[in-house]
């Protein structure tokens, strides 16, 4: 089996799309392993050289990582999660004032921050009012699919 760079950013791209959380794709002289939603783990793309053909080994295994300790969460306030993968950013644009500020007063549909994903600048509205009383990702920061973003206490 042979893919492409082309080929490759297609199915990358279509997973990203779905709700598939692994893939594992194995060829005689590669494997391709990608994973979502796991905290302490990106998607990886690990490539083996190409092996003589007269003595082919298989492909090395991949290594596990442990997940770290769920993180502790109090009953009274909403978690803003991050619906894709991308990087966040707390501001329109550099040098601009941030959407929010923790104690900030916030309404449904407000934004609240922007998430970059190749390339394109995708706002985040809150969608519960409340006040904001957690900010746990740095601007400028890669997250994941489903991490959280932001606290807010319900208005």
């Amino acid at each position: 089996m042979q893919l492409d760079h082309d080929q490759l950013r297609e199915l990358l791209t279509f997973l990203g799309e779905s709700d598939i959380q692994e893939l594992r794709l194995e060829g005689d002289d590669f494997r391709l392993v990608v994973r979502r939603n796991l905290p302490a783990a990106a998607p990886t793309a690990p490539a083996a050289p190409p092996l003589p053909a007269a003595a082919p080994t298989p492909p090395a295994p991949v290594a596990e990582s442990p997940s770290p300790p769920p993180p502790t969460s109090r009953s009274d306030l909403q978690p803003l999660t991050a619906p894709m993968v991308g990087t966040f950013y707390r501001s329109p644009a550099p040098g601009e004032p941030a959407f929010v500020e923790l104690g900030s007063r916030i309404q449904a549909g407000q934004p609240v921050c922007i998430l970059e994903a190749m390339k394109l600048m995708n706002e985040l509205e809150a969608e519960i009012s409340g006040e904001v009383v957690e900010i746990l990702v740095e601007s400028g920061t890669p997250v994941e699919f489903g991490q959280v973003l932001m606290r807010i206490r319900p208005a």
